[in-house]
């Protein structure tokens, strides 16, 4: 008796239907958005930067001094973007897995270099930082000036990089359950195997983001370092103080090309963080 094989139509899977507009209108929009602000920008940047001779070019962006501000700007930035790296996880660690008074008060401070104006910002920490200044004068009988040197450049850069990290590395912490902890400290696991083997393979792409965004935010920062570095050539001048020196002499070629060698080193230092976060991220998924 043979039997007979009824074939049904495969379901039929109903695409649900989206709020925002389809994707085609969607990606113009994106595209027309990024291209008003981001791209036509740097377009322009390059061009304006290529109507000198590549000899010319070459000398300007080689110069003795705006090498010297190379490394200033790009040295100050990562080193203050590895400061806000460690304490920056600690602040949010603290935010998150404890209570203790004046908890919102700490919590709505560190928003505080987002509203408060990079000028501003600046003049206080020289202020603060000064030989005179209420900090300042506790390191001037050692000998160590802290405003008008690197060390002022690092602070200033610290202190507008720091939300980055916490703010990026808080939501990743809130959502890590603290019975993952506790399960890990059952099993016999120490407070460092905890770390290493539950907690830091969660956190690490959150930490390299917020690391990559207080390095780029570090790299273009004026306003907060302008005052505190005290802008002594070969020193304590910054690459975007030598931009704004070639735009008040209206040599906008010249403040194009520094710029565009900002913007690859930029580039290069943030296309490595990436590749490092993806790659942290392909590890932590086949773990």
């Amino acid at each position: 008796m043979s039997a007979v094989v009824l074939e049904r139509d495969p379901p039929r899977t109903l695409r649900r239907r989206s709020i925002i507009p389809g994707f085609g209108l969607t990606m113009g929009f994106a595209l027309t958005y990024m291209s008003l602000l981001v791209l036509i920008p740097f377009v322009a940047m390059f061009a304006k930067a290529l109507e000198l001779s590549w000899a010319d070019m070459w000398a300007l962006v080689t110069d003795e001094r705006v090498v010297a501000s190379y490394r200033l700007s790009f040295g100050a930035s990562l080193l203050a973007a590895v400061l806000n790296l460690f304490f920056g996880v600690l602040t949010a660690w603290a935010l998150v897995r404890y209570e203790f008074p004046g908890k919102r008060v700490i919590d709505a401070l560190v928003d505080l270099p987002f509203a408060l104006p990079t000028a501003v910002a600046g003049i206080a920490l020289t202020g603060i930082y000064a030989t005179t200044g209420w900090v300042g004068q506790y390191f001037e009988p050692f000998g160590i000036r802290i405003s008008y040197t690197a060390i002022g450049v690092v602070i200033a850069l610290t202190f507008i990089g720091l939300p980055f990290v916490v703010r990026t590395v808080q939501p990743v912490l809130q959502d890590l359950e603290a019975e993952t902890e506790e399960a890990a400290a059952t099993l016999g696991a120490t407070r460092w195997q905890t770390f290493r083997r539950v907690l830091f393979p969660s956190l690490l792409p959150a930490i390299l983001t917020g690391f990559a965004m207080a390095f780029a935010r570090a790299v273009g920062e004026y306003g907060s370092v302008v005052f505190i570095a005290g802008n002594i050539p070969f020193r304590t001048e910054i690459t975007p103080l030598l931009i704004i020196i070639r735009l008040e002499q209206y040599d906008f070629a010249g403040a194009a090309a520094i710029g565009c060698v900002m913007l690859l080193f930029a580039f290069v230092m943030l296309l490595l963080i990436n590749m490092l976060q993806l790659w942290s991220g392909s590890r932590g998924r086949a773990h």
